[in-house]
C-alpha cells in the first residue's frame, strides 16, 4: 500500500479512540493503567497535534478556498481548546477520582469530535489539494519529524505548558 499521510494521521486517531476507550472502561482504584494510560495519550496527541499546527494545516491553507479555511480555523482553535484547557484539566486532576474520569471522558469527547471532522471535511478536502505523490512526501516527513529533536523540543515544551497550567488549576481551583 502506498504511503499516505492522511492514512497516518486517522491510523493516529484509531490508537486515540482505543486509549480513550481503555481509559473511559477503568474504575478509581486502576492508579497506575490511568497514569500509564495518560502517558500513552500524550504521547501520541501531543506530536500529532504539533505536526499538523506547524506543517499539514499551513499546508492545507495556503491551498485552501473559504470553506478550507473556516476549516482550518477550526481546527487550529480545538487544537488550542485541548492544549490549553482540557488536557491541563485532566492533569491536574486525581486519577484516583470521578473528577479525572469525567475530564478524561471529555478529553476523549473532544478528540474524537475534532479526528471525525478532520477526517470526514479536512481530509476530502485535502485528499483534492494534495497529489498522491504529495501525500506520501509528507507521510515521510512526518515519520522522520517524529524521531527528531525538534519533535522532542517540542513535545517537551507542550508537556512543560500543560503541566503549569495543571499546576495553577490545582492550587487555584
Amino acid at each position: 500500500m502506498a504511503r499516505d499521510i492522511l492514512a497516518t494521521l486517522k491510523s493516529e486517531h484509531d490508537e486515540l479512540r482505543a486509549l480513550f476507550e481503555e481509559i473511559n472502561d477503568t474504575t478509581d482504584r486502576a492508579k497506575k493503567k490511568r497514569e500509564k494510560l495518560l502517558a500513552d495519550v500524550e504521547a501520541r496527541l501531543i506530536p500529532h497535534a504539533k505536526w499538523e499546527e506547524f506543517h499539514f494545516y499551513p499546508a492545507f491553507k495556503e491551498r485552501a478556498d473559504r470553506d478550507g479555511l473556516k476549516t482550518h480555523a477550526e481546527a487550529m482553535v480545538e487544537h488550542q481548546a485541548v492544549e490549553l484547557t482540557v488536557l491541563p484539566e485532566v492533569k491536574a486532576s486525581d486519577v484516583e477520582t470521578p473528577r479525572f474520569a469525567g475530564a478524561a471522558k471529555v478529553l476523549g469527547e473532544l478528540v474524537d469530535h475534532h479526528a471525525t471532522e478532520e477526517e470526514n471535511t479536512m481530509f476530502k478536502m485535502a485528499r483534492k489539494m494534495f497529489s498522491a505523490k504529495e501525500r506520501a512526501d509528507m507521510d515521510v516527513q512526518y515519520e522522520e519529524w517524529k524521531a527528531s529533536p525538534a519533535a522532542a523540543a517540542v513535545m517537551t515544551h507542550a508537556q512543560a505548558k500543560t503541566g503549569l497550567k495543571a499546576t495553577i488549576k490545582k492550587l487555584i481551583p
